[in-house]
This record gives C-alpha cells, sequence and structure tokens, in this order.
C-alpha cells in the first residue's frame, strides 16, 4: 500500500539558517522535542541549561474523520491536518524555537514516533539544523549516546504509521462500531489490526502464488420422478480427481484419474445415446 499526504516533509533537514531583514537573537541553546511530558523534567537534568526539552504530547496530526480523507481511488492518498492539540503544541513549540540554534527530534523509536518525528519537521518548519535521534532508556549515557549517533527520518517507518493509520480511518473504525454493538462497549478492532493484516497479506500472497488446475466433472440429471443428480465418482475403480486431490502448484496429489473435458465429453455421450447406462445399485433412506 502506498500512502500520501497533502504535503511531504523534507527528508534532509536544513542544515544552514536562512537570513531574515530582522535579526534574531540566539540563545545558542538545542530544542530537544520528545513525545511524552513524563520525561521533560529527568532530561532537563542530564542536558544541562544548554537544551530546552518540550514534548509533543504524543500525535499532533491525523487524518480527520471526515469523508474523503483517504483516497482509494488514488493510492490511498491520505490527507493530514493538525489536531485542536496538535496546533496548540505547534505554536507553543515555535514560541521555545525561537532563538535556538539546532532542534533535535527525540521521539520514541517506533512508526508512531517516526511519523510524529516527520510531522514535526513540516509543521515546524525549523530553519536551524535538524537532527533525528533515538534512545531506549531514559539515562543520561542513552541520551548522550544517541547525540552522538543522529539518523535521517526513516520513511519507511513514516509510511507503515500511516498505513496502519488508513487501516483504522478504512476498516478499524467502523469494525470497532460493530464490535461494540454486538460484543462487548469497550471492544476495539485496533488491537487486532497487526495479525489481521498480516493473516490477509499472507492469504494474498498465496493466491499470488496459486496455479490453478484443469479437470473435469460428469453429472448426470435423470429423467425419472422424482429426479435426482448423479456425480461420476470412479472410472475403471479408481477415483474421479476433484480439487482437493491439487496441491497449490496445480500437481495432482493423489492417484486419482484427471478426467480431461474430452474424456468427459465422451462418457457423456455414451450415457446420451445408450452405449452405456446408469443402474441404481443401492437405496439410503435418511
Amino acid at each position: 500500500m502506498n500512502t500520501h499526504q497533502t504535503s511531504t516533509p523534507p527528508t534532509t533537514p536544513p542544515s544552514t539558517t536562512k537570513k531574515s531583514k530582522t535579526k534574531l537573537e540566539t540563545t545558542g541553546k538545542t530544542l530537544f522535542i520528545v513525545e511524552s511530558p513524563t520525561k521533560v523534567r529527568t532530561i532537563e537534568k542530564y542536558l544541562g541549561s544548554n537544551y530546552v526539552v518540550a514534548a509533543s504530547v504524543g500525535h499532533i496530526a491525523d487524518i480527520p474523520t471526515r469523508k474523503g480523507m483517504v483516497n482509494v481511488a488514488e493510492d490511498f492518498a491520505a490527507t493530514y491536518e493538525l489536531t485542536e492539540k496538535g496546533r496548540g503544541v505547534i505554536a507553543d513549540l515555535k514560541k521555545l524555537m525561537k532563538g535556538c540554534t539546532e532542534v533535535v527530534l527525540a521521539t520514541d523509536d517506533d512508526r508512531e514516533g517516526e511519523l510524529i518525528a516527520a510531522h514535526l519537521l513540516e509543521y515546524l518548519a525549523p530553519t536551524v539544523p535538524v537532527s533525528r535521534v533515538a534512545f531506549h532508556a531514559v539515562t543520561k549515557e542513552s541520551i548522550e549516546e544517541a547525540l552522538r549517533n543522529p539518523r535521517p527520518i526513516d520513511e519507511n517507518l513514516v509510511e507503515a504509521a500511516r498505513a496502519r493509520r488508513i487501516l483504522d480511518r478504512l476498516f478499524g473504525f467502523e469494525v470497532t462500531d460493530v464490535a461494540r454493538r454486538k460484543v462487548r462497549r469497550d471492544t476495539s478492532a485496533g488491537r487486532v489490526q497487526s495479525p489481521a493484516l498480516r493473516m490477509v497479506v499472507e492469504r494474498e500472497y498465496d493466491r499470488m502464488r496459486f496455479v490453478s488446475a484443469g479437470y473435469a466433472d460428469v453429472i448426470a440429471h435423470s429423467s425419472t420422478t422424482p429426479s435426482f443428480i448423479a456425480t461420476l465418482r470412479k472410472t475403471d475403480a479408481r477415483p474421479i480427481a476433484t480439487g482437493k486431490d491439487f496441491n497449490a502448484l496445480g500437481e495432482l496429489v493423489t492417484s486419482s484419474v484427471v478426467l480431461s473435458h474430452s474424456d468427459a465429453q465422451v462418457i457423456a455421450a455414451e450415457l446420451e445415446n445408450g452405449t452405456s447406462s446408469l443402474v441404481v445399485t443401492d437405496i439410503v433412506e435418511r
């Protein structure tokens, strides 16, 4: 699935500061942005006075619930907009960014965190150098190590997060609504998205690998009263092949006889012209 936004954030952070008519006083500080506000005070202690630590408080932008925000016909193009909370967060971060000489995006090291970093880069539009760092423990050593090893924003993770949100909008919310009415009020389809999507993808791969196999059946409609339908099961004491006798590669995996279209026509002709006949050999009442 290819996903898109109405505007694409730059993947390469700006390396120079744009000149403006009014010269801003720089503090020489670095704006360090994390996701969770609960981490701010701890990280401030580790980084010291040269850093301004702030939080995005989770996602700042989302696909609106309005109809048409995901255009299925246009390769699932999705429109993102700042949320009400996000507008306030961006306004506050822009104020903090004034006078700073660098911005560090330190959101979580997962697909959601990567999308948040991409949105921060897009909506803050910093004119100072930007770096993306990631750490897995809120310790002085981990944060310092992350600052020594910045990396670009991982567009694969960004696309994965966007695809997941598109699934939310197209299926998750609707399935959740049904589940809450039919199963339990607090049920959500969101928790099963990843395994459900994996099952769908694996099944699609099976379908793509599948090789069809050709075989014929012979079915007789009797002229008796009441009438009945008889299906040819064996020929020359050997069972007639059906779909279950083939594997996914279209190969016969049993000792059954594969009837071709011409074989079936010969048998049908013999029954029609009387060369062969149908005989009732057993009756079972149910």
